[in-house]
């Protein structure tokens, strides 16, 4: 087989036909292809995908399914699920720009919330409900702070497989939790935070045989990865000087860096780009171990208005590890306020994006304050989520009057005056 899952340090390895997701020491698992193999069958190269027209289930595939050959190179288009998630628009914006002190054309924005259910998670969903099917799982589970559960819904539903989500209760935006009900899946609201409904989820998997597809499921990584390899192929395969993006579970980090690293190995890139992963201070393991010289990992007590990295505890700390020390990179942490500023101008450019997705503008603004990153740099910053996944958090915001950008509605009577006032 081409395809096969590996353990991160010790190198076990495991079919892809056995259903599990760590190593039996624990360890987490990649999933590791054969490259030489897959170069001399496909010639892979820059050409071979700026060229390729491919199909999935007799429509145009584009995003994930467009890097097959490096995702699963063997199985069979039949088992696919697929809402041609990816083909996500790559932003440039003078005014987010200009706030930044950035060139507007040396800055980008990839906006992952333009996905079928609104968020980055139907890259990773795509792939893993697609393992679902191939093993035959007769129920799909996850935790979630929200996105998650909106991307498992719709794709079991698109598999006819039952789902079930585990959601913290308090902690999911209405913008999310409205997903599940709405695409049938059963929602169970926990009382208790993420990390509980994590440790839950890896239970139900050991005892009642329900399919996780939380980031711990190597599989989600591997559609997740097409994010960066699409930005590449946007970019012409000129590597920009850094990535940037939230943290939170670090399941981007860990698969952002898998991604770079196997795009090298492939020769598609000549270097590595740098990684600035943001969290949000009231949720920072990631930045404190970080700054500990990742010495340990000390769980938290998450709180933070950005629900989606709202956790204290992240799975995939040892892969995102990896990937900074692949990419050199830092880890910095930004406070709800900051987010929320930095929310507000993405907002007002006419982009938008919830607030976990704004973690990265405004941790790359601190960071250029810093001097880390130059003004001459190339950036490309990944937004994550849609930004009608948590109206509420608008609505407060503007409506508050000592907020620095608020733009609250007025009001006036029914009357051309009242209203020549504004014009």
């Amino acid at each position: 087989m081409m395809s096969l899952l590996k353990s991160i340090h010790s190198g076990k390895e495991y079919s892809l036909d056995e259903v599990r997701f760590t190593a039996d020491d624990g360890e987490l698992l990649d999933v590791v292809h054969d490259f030489e193999q897959v170069k001399q069958q496909y010639k892979i190269s820059k050409e071979y995908f700026a060229k390729k027209r491919s199909q999935i289930n007799g429509q145009p595939s584009g995003g994930v399914w467009h890097f097959k050959e490096l995702v699963m190179p063997e199985i069979n288009d039949d088992y696919i699920i697929s809402k041609q998630e990816g083909n996500t628009r790559l932003y440039r914006s003078k005014k987010i720009s200009s706030w930044l002190g950035l060139s507007a054309e040396r800055f980008y924005l990839k906006h992952e919330g333009e996905n079928p259910t609104g968020s980055f998670k139907d890259r990773g969903m795509t792939v893993a409900i697609t393992i679902a099917k191939y093993l035959k799982q007769q129920a799909v589970t996850c935790a979630s702070t929200g996105n998650t559960s909106a991307s498992l819904a719709a794709y079991a539903s698109e598999a006819e497989l039952p789902g079930i989500v585990l959601i913290p209760k308090g902690s999911v935006a209405v913008g999310k939790i409205s997903q599940a009900l709405a695409y049938g899946t059963k929602t169970l609201v926990v009382n208790g935070d993420f990390d509980d409904c994590m440790r839950m989820i890896q239970e139900a998997q050991e005892k009642l045989s329900a399919y996780p597809l939380n980031s711990i499921n190597p599989f989600r990584l591997e559609g997740q990865k097409t994010i960066i390899w699409e930005i590449l192929l946007q970019l012409g395969w000129k590597v920009p000087d850094w990535f940037i993006f939230p943290g939170g579970n670090l399941g981007n980090t860990s698969a952002f860096g898998k991604a770079l690293f196997e795009a090298y190995q492939l020769e598609l890139i000549d270097r590595m780009p740098r990684f600035a992963v943001i969290q949000a201070e009231g949720a920072s393991p990631f930045y404190k171990a970080y700054k500990n010289n990742f010495l340990e990992l000390k769980k938290e007590k998450a709180e933070t208005i950005a629900t989606a990295i709202k956790i204290g505890a992240p799975v995939n700390y040892p892969k995102a590890v990896r990937a900074l020390k692949w990419t050199n990179g830092i880890v910095e942490a930004v406070s709800d306020e900051e987010i929320l500023e930095a929310k507000a101008i993405v907002d007002s450019a006419g982009i938008g994006a919830e607030p976990a997705s704004c973690a990265t503008v405004a941790g790359l603004k601190k960071l250029i304050g810093k001097g880390e990153i130059k003004s001459k740099d190339t950036v490309v910053g990944i937004l994550t989520g849609n930004i009608l996944k948590d109206p509420q958090c608008i609505v407060d915001y503007h409506f508050n009057k000592t907020t620095p950008l608020a733009n609250a509605p007025h009001s006036i009577e029914a009357s051309i005056d009242e209203l020549k006032r504004f014009l």
